[in-house]
This record gives structure tokens, C-alpha cells and sequence, in this order.
């Protein structure tokens, strides 16, 4: 039920001997495999086994493992095995789908030649690199580093694709098999950074019940993509700094360190070098992240990647919703170049979803389209103070992203919690 809607055909089976004869009947990109199958046996030992049954009838299929939080460790195992992700139950309905098109994607890269289509975008088959100057050199940038293990620091404003990119790198490189784990740095509590990157040993803390590995280990022979590495705070990036000089993790309540075998991607709204000169950020590690650099443009500054993308997501979302894609008519197309999508292509895609939606006929005309409308700006003479454009600063994002306070503080460029003193502050 929560798959067919993303993929051309979804085939179910609870008795994994009837792997073999479904692969040989079938053409199948992805396999989604539980770990264990039998009754009252738990050891994960299965999943392991149909890995590699299913890796040696053909090597290319994605593999994504299904394994309770328990069994992090085997599914860990499953990787360095060739599976190319797993999922933890209970799952989340987006980071599944998010993780089987990313295996689709990884499936159908072996063969890519040209530039896939935007029907096969929707459906997560590729990246659109769009037809802007600056796009051109990006890409020409990324083929040329992707097969390599240069770290590389992905900058942009919100919305403009950095975790994308940062896939469509993976995906590029010798360690395109193995998997891609990325971690939300501005989501993780200082108190579990170690645990989350580290992983811990069983009686670590109170609440450690069993080993559990950590996002290096989970990414060994992959790569691990750092979003938002600039929200970090600055004694943390030390720890940090550690392991990815000496190549190797300990987990929190042990002595044994773990080396590691990992390809890093980072992506930062923020300006890192401005920061350094604050001191927030360190210096060092600025360096030890940043051996290859790539800015990825706003869309205002890409006009030209405007119609194509949101054809593009026209596409996706009658696909996901059953419905027929319509066709974007020309004052439709005018209205959306004219925009300022201050929140890039995540606002556009949020604005086409819409849409589609509430599409009535098979075109799409200027006024289907509820663009975001921007405040005008203050005449010159209206002076106002510091705070009260603070005030409408905070008071326009959190408008703007629905009280998502992780996106403003995000888009504001400040921690969460300097974002709750000042909601505080102002009664917002």
C-alpha cells in the first residue's frame, strides 16, 4: 500500500523461497528483505543468507535490509555484504520510500549513458543538472572528483539540493555498492553525538540495553554525508575532528578503537570561513572537510531550470497521486520564472505539489499557482529598530515554513535554542 504508489510494480512474497523463482520471472530493481522469516528465530542469520542468494543470481539488485533496532549490528554485517541500505522498524513512511528510490537510483546509474528523462527524475532515477552555466561546471566538477575519496563541502542556501548532490556523488564514486548514511547535524542532541556517530557498548548509559553501531561504522565502505555541519557546536567538532584524522571510532564505554573505511560529504548552509574568523567554527577541521568545494547556486540565480523542474515534479506528483500530469500553460510558466523562491527548489516543488492537487483540467494555468508572496521592501525613510526587525524576521520564517523550528533556525542561521529564547522573548 505505501510503495505502489512510487514504483511501476510492487511484488510481495512472505516465503523467501520464492526469491529464485521471482527474480527469474521478474525484473526486479530493488529487493526490500526482512531479516528473519522463520518462527522464533531471531538471529538475522536468514537475511544474511537471502543476500547473498539474491547478490549471486545478479549483483546489481539493491538490496535494502528490514531489521529491528536490535539488529543494527547484522544489518551493518549485511552491508559490508553488498546490501546498499537498511531500514529500522519501527520505519518512517518517507525514510523508507527515500531509501528504496535511492536504491533504484544506485540500480539504474550502472547503465546511464545520457541524461535521463523527466519522467524517470520523478520516479527517482537521477539527477536533473539543469542547463545553467553554473550547473554545467558543477557537474563537470563532480566527474571529476567523484571517483575519487577527496572530502568534499557542499555550501547553498536551503531548498537548492545539497543532499541530492551529495547522492548524486555517491552514486558516482567506486563506493556506489556500499552504503550512503546521511545524519542531520542540527538534529542530534550533544548528549547522543558520540552514541549517534560512534555508536556504544552495551551498560554505556542507562538506557544502552545492547552494542549498537554508530553512522561510521554503518558507513564503512560508503559514504557519510554531514548535513548541516555548520550547526555543530564547537566542542564537538573536535570529536569530530578526531576520528576522521585517526580514521577510526570508539564507541562510547569501550577502549577498542574501530578504524573505518569512509568517503565524507558535508553541506552547510552557513558560511564557514566567516565563522572560523568568529571562532565558532574550527579552523582546522574547516580544512579536513574541505578539500574539494562546491556552491550550488539559488534558483533565482538559474532561471532557466525553473520550467524544466517543475515539469519535472508535475510528473512526481500525478504519479503519486494517480492522476494525469497536466501541462503547464505559458502565463503558468512566466509566473513561476517571476518568482523569487526564496526557499529555492523545495519551495517549488512544495508550490507544484499544490498544484497538482487541486488541478481540475489537464493544464496548468497562472492563477492554479499559489506562489509565496514576498513583503514588499521598507521605503528608505522607514527607519525601524534592531529588534523589531528581528521580530519580523523570526515571525516571517516561521510564517514561511509553518513553525517548523528546526527549518527557521536553519534559515535564520542561529541554534535552536538561541531560536527559543528569542520566541520567548517576543511572545511568538
Amino acid at each position: 500500500m505505501l510503495i505502489s504508489p512510487h514504483f511501476e510494480q510492487v511484488i510481495t512474497a512472505s516465503n523467501p523461497n520464492k526469491i529464485k523463482s521471482i527474480l527469474s520471472e521478474e525484473k526486479v530493481d530493488v529487493v526490500l528483505l526482512d531479516m528473519n522469516f522463520s518462527a522464533g528465530i531471531n538471529n538475522g542469520n536468514e537475511g544474511l543468507y537471502w543476500l547473498s542468494e539474491i547478490k549471486q543470481t545478479d549483483p546489481s539488485i539493491q538490496v535494502v535490509l528490514f531489521t529491528a533496532y536490535a539488529d543494527i549490528d547484522l544489518a551493518v554485517q549485511g552491508i559490508k555484504r553488498g546490501a546498499s541500505d537498511f531500514v529500522v522498524k519501527p520505519w518512517d513512511n518517507t525514510r523508507l520510500i527515500e531509501t528504496l528510490r535511492a536504491a533504484y537510483q544506485a540500480r539504474s546509474v550502472e547503465g546511464k549513458t545520457a541524461d535521463p528523462t523527466p519522467k524517470a527524475i520523478a520516479q527517482g532515477g537521477g539527477m536533473f543538472w539543469g542547463y545553467s552555466e553554473a550547473m554545467r561546471q558543477i557537474r563537470s566538477l563532480v566527474e571529476k572528483v567523484a571517483k575519487t575519496d577527496a572530502n568534499i563541502l557542499i555550501t547553498g542556501e536551503n531548498g537548492t539540493g545539497k543532499e541530492m548532490l551529495a547522492r548524486e556523488i555517491h552514486l558516482l564514486s567506486t563506493r556506489q555498492n556500499g552504503p550512503l548514511i546521511p545524519v542531520d547535524m542540527g538534529a542530534i542532541t550533544e548528549t547522543l553525538f558520540e552514541s549517534e556517530l560512534f555508536g556504544h557498548v552495551k551498560g554505556a548509559f542507562t538506557d544502552a540495553r545492547a552494542d549498537r553501531a554508530g553512522k561510521f561504522e554503518a558507513a564503512d565502505k560508503g559514504t557519510l554525508f554531514l548535513d548541516e555541519i555548520g550547526n555543530l557546536s564547537y566542542h564537538l567538532q573536535a570529536k569530530l575532528l578526531t576520528a576522521l584524522q585517526r580514521r577510526s571510532i570508539t564507541r562510547v564505554g569501550s577502549n577498542t578503537p574501530i578504524p573505518v573505511d569512509i568517503r565524507l560529504i558535508c553541506a552547510t548552509n552557513r558560511d564557514l570561513r566567516q565563522m572560523v574568523a568568529k571562532e565558532t567554527f574550527r579552523e582546522d577541521l574547516l580544512y579536513r572537510i574541505n578539500t574539494i568545494h562546491i556552491e550550488i547556486p539559488p534558483l533565482r540565480e538559474r532561471p532557466e531550470d525553473i520550467v524544466p523542474l517543475s515539469e519535472i515534479f508535475i510528473d512526481k506528483y500525478a504519479h503519486l497521486y494517480g492522476k494525469k500530469a497536466p501541462s503547464l500553460s505559458d502565463d503558468a510558466k512566466e509566473k513561476l520564472r517571476s518568482q523569487p523562491w526564496l526557499g529555492n527548489i523545495r519551495e517549488l516543488e512544495h508550490t507544484v505539489e499544490k498544484a497538482v492537487i487541486m488541478a481540475d483540467s489537464h493544464s496548468l494555468r497562472e492563477s492554479d499557482l499559489d506562489c509565496p508572496t514576498t513583503a514588499p521592501a521598507p521605503a528608505k525613510d522607514d527607519i525601524t529598530t534592531l529588534e523589531e526587525m528581528e521580530y519580523n524576521m523570526i515571525k516571517a520564517a516561521m510564517d514561511k515554513f509553518g513553525g517548523n523550528l528546526s527549518l527557521v533556525a536553519n534559515q535564520l542561521g542561529i541554534s535552536r535554542q538561541t531560536l527559543y529564547n528569542k520566541i520567548k522573548r517576543y511572545g511568538l
